[in-house]
């Protein structure tokens, strides 16, 4: 039986897209990349551990001034105003005075404190109480906590304390928060060094990465060689440096990322044991999404800047000899 052969018939021609081109290329190279990474474990694991710690030091730090910052907030809600009297105010005209001022819509409480209590808690709290003892007069006055209702605003603050201090009897006014005021004001200065510590680290990671990529350049240089003596691009010739650079911008955020979370953990005891001793619920601020995924992203962005940089100034150097 003779077999007969259609001249008609045509095979079908499956054509991929350009971008399925150009993406099979892309993983192509990486996975080599990171082959290439895993064939020498100690020397990789030696950069991302140096990029994994210089990008969790200033996240660290930033999360402890998120903490701090935090746990001092809530302190904002008690701007109270402690009156301390002249001496010469009597107890009777001091409490006449503080049921005066309470009547005042933009106050909301005032504690009185005669100073006989407060010379009595300061001996009990002081340590120093034989030596107050032997004192002939009372030194402390008396003292009014005035704490000011929720709807004041910060002008009218202002005026509440311009006000109390004017009183005849008041000595001086003293603003309780205004210590937290200056913590903040550290913690402001403090996260603006992070920000530059931050700026100096990230250039210390592009000079890393960037002589490590140098240095596979030159290991590769008669293999690029003959790449480009066979009609390949700068661009072909360096994708897979670029690749290296984003592993190890990459697996040094995984790093720091946990490293910063380790940290977290192991915090978590001794402040539960300072919350009990002070019998408050302090809890430790995590980092959030966007942060996490900030630490990754500037990780891979700073590996792939700085290979970038490095192989396309190396590239138009090596030329087919």
């Amino acid at each position: 039986m003779a077999v007969t052969r259609n001249a008609d018939a045509v095979a079908p021609v499956r054509r991929s897209s350009p971008l399925a081109i150009w993406f099979a290329r892309h993983m192509g190279v990486a996975i080599g990349s990171l082959g290439r990474l895993v064939r020498h474990p100690l020397s990789s694991l030696m950069i991302v551990l140096v990029i994994a710690v210089t990008l969790a030091l200033p996240a660290a730090v930033n999360l402890v001034v998120k903490n701090a910052r935090s746990i001092s907030g809530s302190w904002d809600n008690a701007l109270d105003f402690s009156i301390f009297l002249k001496q010469e105010t009597g107890e009777e005209a001091a409490a006449g005075l503080a049921r005066l001022i309470e009547q005042r819509a933009d106050v909301e409480s005032v504690s009185f404190i005669s100073a006989t209590r407060a010379l009595a808690d300061f001996k009990e709290l002081s340590g120093f109480g034989a030596a107050l003892d032997r004192l002939p007069d009372n030194p402390l006055p008396h003292t009014l906590v005035v704490r000011p209702s929720a709807g004041n605003t910060s002008a009218s603050l202002i005026l509440l304390q311009e006000e109390l201090g004017n009183l005849p009897e008041t000595e001086y006014v003293q603003v309780d928060t205004e210590w937290v005021q200056r913590f903040h004001a550290i913690l402001d200065i403090v996260r603006q060094a992070i920000a530059i510590g931050a700026a100096l680290l990230g250039i210390a990671i592009v000079v890393i990465i960037g002589n490590t990529i140098r240095l596979d350049i030159e290991n590769r240089r008669d293999e690029i060689e003959v790449t480009k003596l066979i009609g390949a691009s700068n661009a072909f010739v360096r994708r897979p440096f670029l690749w290296t650079g984003f592993w190890y911008g990459l697996a040094g955020g995984l790093l720091a990322l946990g490293l910063v979370y380790y940290g977290l953990f192991l915090l978590q005891g001794p402040v539960a044991r300072l919350a009990g001793l002070y019998q408050a619920n302090i809890a430790i601020a995590s980092m959030s999404l966007e942060e996490a995924a900030a630490i990754i992203g500037v990780g891979v962005f700073l590996g792939l800047f700085g290979s970038w940089f490095t192989a396309a100034r190396h590239m138009r150097r090596i030329e087919p000899r």
